[in-house]
């Protein structure tokens, strides 16, 4: 297994700095030119691929414009142009009743309060945390998706299991300059190295300290489970 850096918050600042270097023009993969379709897009991919949702949404985009189209769209109609989505008929339930806030309690506009956007309907604070960094600039916490889980169990810096409590803890020992960036390094990383089936230490910038290190680690940290 890997040796750790002595405290979690030098094991914090090494991962970083090593993955930057690794993937030097790491940033969010979903497409999108406004904060609705930011916003419809992170409701999407939950439980779904980023590549998956934009091949929807390059059509879902063109077809409406602007939040009172898809407050108008009878959900039925709205769940068919995301049938290729997973649960897609929730999310058309979202995004319609999402829509209709912003546009009766929202003057049309996203909001860019944490609480006012968790207020959504299909949005919660991993949501919310996409939409302030990249729709209003604002950076108040770290987006903790799958990929995040997994590398900051597997990297030993947290033992904690829900996002909420995750979260808390990276904000702790993560630069704070690195806030946003370091979800993006996580699933850049995730994809293409330390996948959750199968993940190939051999090739990986971090094995060194890494305490799941599948070279001579038993437990992956991320599941609890022998490797």
């Amino acid at each position: 297994m890997g040796t750790p850096r002595e405290t979690r918050q030098e094991q914090a600042e090494d991962v970083t700095e090593r993955l930057e270097a690794e993937y030097p023009d790491s940033t969010i993969s979903l497409r999108y030119s406004d904060r609705l379709e930011l916003l419809i897009a992170v409701i999407l991919s939950a439980q779904c691929t980023d590549e998956r949702v934009n091949k929807e949404t390059e059509h879902l985009f063109e077809k409406y414009d602007g939040p009172e189209e898809y407050a108008a769209a009878p959900q039925d109609e709205l769940a068919e142009d995301l049938d290729s989505i997973t649960y897609y008929n929730n999310k058309a339930g979202y995004i319609k009743s999402a829509c209709e806030a912003i546009v009766e309690e929202h003057d049309g506009e996203v909001p860019d309060t944490m609480d006012e956007l968790t207020d959504l309907s299909g949005v919660g604070r991993k949501t919310a945390n996409v939409v302030l960094q990249h729709g209003h600039d604002v950076v108040e916490g770290i987006v903790v998706d799958t990929h995040v889980q997994r590398l900051s169990r597997r990297l030993g810096l947290t033992e904690e299991k829900r996002p909420e409590r995750i979260e808390e803890e990276l904000m702790e020992i993560v630069p704070e300059g690195y806030w946003q960036q370091f979800t993006h390094l996580c699933i850049d990383h995730g994809r293409a190295v330390c996948t959750a089936r199968n993940p190939d230490c051999s090739d990986c910038v971090l094995a060194d300290i890494c305490p799941s290190e599948k070279g001579d680690s038993d437990v992956d940290l991320a599941s609890g489970e022998a490797w």
